[in-house]
């Protein structure tokens, strides 16, 4: 299903606003190199990176990515990338900024964890995970992903006072964390409520690619 049938917008205003975002990130590379803040360098041009996934997978592997799932992909790393100009630091006025990066980042990553599965119980014969399975799946596979990138942000905030730098990221304490891991879990709950439904026709890019494979081995 594709998600301008849910949301109401045209594949062409949907890529506009893709395309907005991405040159947006370029203008957020070059304010990180103003500013000489490698905290902004980095996560900008990591998003813009992140911005051609879509595109690379479905040129080299065949995977069908529409302008809906690039513009969600895109918005998610997008509002990252514009945290670290400052929202993320001003909880005054931007207090919701890092829930609501949170529920998207978490939402992709559940996307990620729903078709690959999904795609494997509909590959492999002796493979059968029911409905409810997967609901129970995509919220542990989130809150897992979600304890691992808390680590990821301890281990690389810690280093950084230890060598008298700037941290890339940073982590504000234990409920700081504690509430990331709850905005995970919904971000987790938004997909699989309502997101499986966008991602029927990438499961069935990945489950023709492992039937590929497999016809070729045997």
């Amino acid at each position: 299903m594709r998600v301008r049938e849910r949301l109401g917008i045209s594949d062409r205003r949907q890529r506009q606003l893709t395309r907005a975002m991405e040159l947006s990130l370029i203008g957020i590379f070059f304010v990180g190199l103003d500013r000489g803040n490698l905290g902004i360098v980095i996560n900008s041009a990591m998003a813009f990176a992140i911005t051609h996934v879509p595109a690379i997978l479905e040129r080299d592997y065949q995977i069908p990515m529409d302008a809906g799932l690039t513009l969600w992909i895109t918005t998610a790393v997008f509002l990252h990338a514009v945290g670290t100009l400052g929202p993320y630091q001003n909880d005054a006025w931007f207090w919701w900024w890092d829930h609501v990066t949170h529920v998207l980042s978490a939402s992709l990553v559940a996307a990620v964890g729903y078709a690959t599965v999904r795609a494997i119980d509909a590959h492999y014969d002796d493979v059968y995970l029911p409905p409810r399975f997967m609901f129970v799946f995509i919220l542990m596979f989130v809150v897992a992903f979600g304890v691992i990138w808390e680590v990821i942000e301890f281990a690389v905030s810690g280093l950084a006072s230890i060598l008298g730098g700037r941290a890339v990221l940073t982590q504000y304490g234990l409920g700081d964390t504690m509430l990331d891991l709850m905005f995970d879990t919904a971000g987790g709950l938004i997909t699989a409520i309502w997101g499986t439904a966008y991602l029927a026709d990438v499961v069935g890019a990945l489950t023709e690619r492992l039937d590929g494979r497999r016809s070729k081995t045997d």
